[in-house]
């Protein structure tokens, strides 16, 4: 996985709440795993801006509601640092869900902004946003 340009802050641990922004069908998730994150022997996952996550929908079409997903994490609230010293925070956390293990969206599009991180990693997702900021 590609590295982002950001001092990106850990900001969602394992079990938060989270909107899925994007018309999969799924409406409220929660993170359950960070696939590929870094670790440390004691400590519990979390995850940051452009991660790739495992996540659980809760609030949903009755098809999805119950099952697991793959997702990329879109938006944090929590304030994130930026190579040229601007600080970046969302007003809320939200994940676009993915249909495969190459990145690609299950959607066909994303409501609200995402972050200019999620473009470098995942051009695929950034690609049906609506902004990028």
């Amino acid at each position: 996985m590609k590295a982002i340009s950001a001092r990106a802050t850990r900001g969602l641990n394992l079990g938060a709440k989270m909107i899925a922004s994007d018309n999969s069908g799924a409406k409220i998730v929660r993170l359950v795993s960070v696939k590929r994150g870094k670790g440390r022997k004691g400590k519990q996952g979390c995850a940051k801006i452009a991660d790739w996550v495992k996540v659980s929908v809760r609030k949903g079409i009755p098809d999805m509601k119950g099952k697991v997903f793959d997702a990329v994490l879109i938006r944090q609230k929590k304030s994130y640092r930026r190579l040229n010293g601007e600080r970046i925070a969302f007003e809320d956390n939200a994940v676009a869900i993915l249909k495969d293990d190459k990145g690609n969206p299950k959607a066909t599009q994303i409501k609200g902004p995402i972050a200019r991180e999620v473009l470098e990693r995942w051009p695929s997702v950034a690609k049906i946003a609506s902004i990028v900021v």
